[in-house]
């Protein structure tokens, strides 16, 4: 078990790594407390018109999920775990609203929402954020948090003698 953690705290990340956390956590903590604030807009109620199935509990669930993980992500602590349910949020995001919008039409019970125009260029152009915090997201489950974190400093502790 001792193992596991210290391999998830582990990190050899440049202290640059800070930049990917912060711009990954400050956007999943912020589109997390929107789905709150503005529930029928980008909660349960835009998971209605996507095609999301139980959007009642699904909003606030994922909700949820971006705020605690978001947050976990910003402050570096317990950083791989934290970012993995994100580059699930991502995936899903991309399959129920980027694909529907690539096809130019409703797939896999996903509801394609009204455009002027659909096909690869429509969807790469609304897909530029969700492929920069799906790959933000990977990239820090592959290297952890980098030096400058809770996660590093929690690693540094353990090892030392």
């Amino acid at each position: 078990m001792m193992q596991h953690l210290r391999k998830m705290l582990d990190t050899e990340a440049p202290a640059a790594t800070l930049l990917v956390r912060l711009s990954v956590g400050a956007v999943f903590l912020s589109e997390g407390i929107q789905k709150f604030m503005y529930p029928a807009e980008l909660g349960a109620g835009r998971f209605v018109k996507i095609g999301i199935p139980w959007p009642e509990v699904m909003g606030p669930f994922v909700g949820v999920v971006e705020i605690v993980c978001g947050a976990l992500v910003l402050a570096g602590l317990l950083t791989r775990l934290a970012a993995a349910p994100l580059v699930i949020d991502m995936v899903v995001a991309l399959v129920s609203t980027k694909l529907p919008i690539l096809l130019g039409r409703d797939i896999l019970g996903f509801h394609v929402r009204k455009m002027p125009q659909y096909g690869f260029w429509s969807m790469a152009h609304e897909a530029r954020t969700d492929w920069a915090m799906l790959l933000g997201a990977l990239f820090l489950v592959i290297v952890g948090a980098g030096r400058l974190s809770v996660d590093a400093r929690l690693a540094r502790r353990r090892s030392a003698p």
